[in-house]
């Protein structure tokens, strides 16, 4: 069972200040990490846009959980991921990291768990991204299905420059941009803009700065016309297929295709193609 990144460090504190602790953690977390359903459109805002929404132990235990509720809820085909103020995420609260350090392997496991769950999510998520998006903020970027940029949003791996290196969100970058590009960020440091980050593909589109929206709009309006869960059996392909070479995987594919046309959702889907109308999960 996943052991909370945040709690780790209470099991010295009475009953009595525990109890507060985690009534005031609790307000606390959820006013860090605003959450929010429209429709088909989940929303996930990191909300600490004084400390440049730094990623606490505390946030990353909320968000592990709100993408593990998410697992299988097919109401919801997109949640987009952002953050306040301005700034997408400004890394790790480098304070509460130093502060309060944690076993290597408790903190490793619990990281990679929350990237995981965003990573491997069944709904389409995509990250909005102005401002700054460092160190942790790039791997969250890195989990995305879907990132949209401004041109004024900055991006860097700076762990280097504090004696540090990226290993928590390592394997998510590389399998991001690639290895080559992946050796070059991490050993620099070095800053880029979303034109950059556009080339280097670690976003899908850069726009001009008064066009974020528009354009993380027109992608929700692609996916309302899609099927919740055709959009889950999509991710679940691509995670299992991606490594393996294609002779291993031929079985599966061609059970999973059987599956899926067997499936209500497919039948509607060619029912409503041959009638020349729109499918039931169809958004107006």
């Amino acid at each position: 069972m996943l052991a909370p990144i945040a709690t780790i460090y209470m099991n010295t504190l009475s009953r009595a200040a525990l109890k507060g602790l985690l009534m005031t953690d609790t307000m606390q977390i959820d006013h860090d990490i605003l959450y929010s359903v429209d429709g088909f459109v989940a929303t996930v805002t990191l909300n600490r846009p004084d400390a440049r929404n730094a990623l606490t132990y505390a946030m990353m235990d909320r968000l592990y959980t709100i993408f593990s509720e998410l697992k299988g809820n097919r109401d919801v085909r997109a949640v987009i991921l952002r953050g306040a103020g301005g700034t997408f995420c400004a890394g790790g609260d480098i304070k509460e990291m130093r502060e309060t350090p944690l076993p290597s392997s408790e903190t490793a496991g619990n990281i990679d768990a929350m990237l995981r769950a965003i990573n491997e999510a069944s709904q389409v998520v995509i990250a909005r991204v102005d401002g700054a998006a460092i160190g942790a903020g790039f791997g969250l970027i890195c989990v995305s299905d879907i990132a949209i940029a401004s041109e004024s949003a900055t991006f860097s791996l700076p762990e280097v420059q504090l004696g540090l290196a990226p290993a928590f969100i390592s394997p998510f970058v590389i399998d991001r941009v690639g290895i080559t590009r992946a050796r070059e960020l991490f050993l620099t440091g070095r800053r880029f803009g979303g034109r950059d980050a556009e080339k280097y593909g670690l976003v899908h589109e850069c726009v001009v700065d008064n066009a974020l929206d528009t354009a993380v709009d027109g992608m929700l309006g692609h996916l309302k016309q899609c099927a919740p869960g055709a959009i889950a059996a999509a991710k679940e392909i691509i995670f299992e297929v991606r490594s393996k070479p294609t002779t291993e995987t031929i079985q599966y594919r061609a059970e999973y295709v059987n599956k899926l046309r067997e499936a209500e959702e497919a039948q509607e889907g060619m029912r409503a193609f041959i009638e020349k109308r729109p499918a039931k999960w169809v958004v107006d």
